[in-house]
């Protein structure tokens, strides 16, 4: 089952593909995504990664949270539904 991961505090000029770079070692995932405002297109400085199955979500947010990002603490947690 695939499970959803929010990320914040994220770098202004990251993109998916950095995103998705940086949680690839932890396992499969399946999607990358920054938000970006609609109308600057600029980052909010937020993203959500989904991952394959719930093992490898788990790695990450042991991994990732908390950790430094280009300088920012970015926070990783399982996302909330909508």
């Amino acid at each position: 089952m695939v499970k959803k991961l929010f990320v914040g505090s994220l770098p202004w000029k990251l993109d998916d593909n950095s995103l998705k770079g940086i949680f690839e070692p932890f396992g499969a995932v399946v999607s990358a995504k920054v938000v970006k405002d609609r109308e600057s297109g600029r980052s909010r400085g937020f993203g959500f990664v989904e991952f394959e199955n719930e093992a490898d979500a788990e790695k990450a947010i042991q991994g990732l949270n908390e950790s430094e990002l280009e300088g920012r603490k970015i926070t990783v947690k399982e996302a909330m539904a909508k």
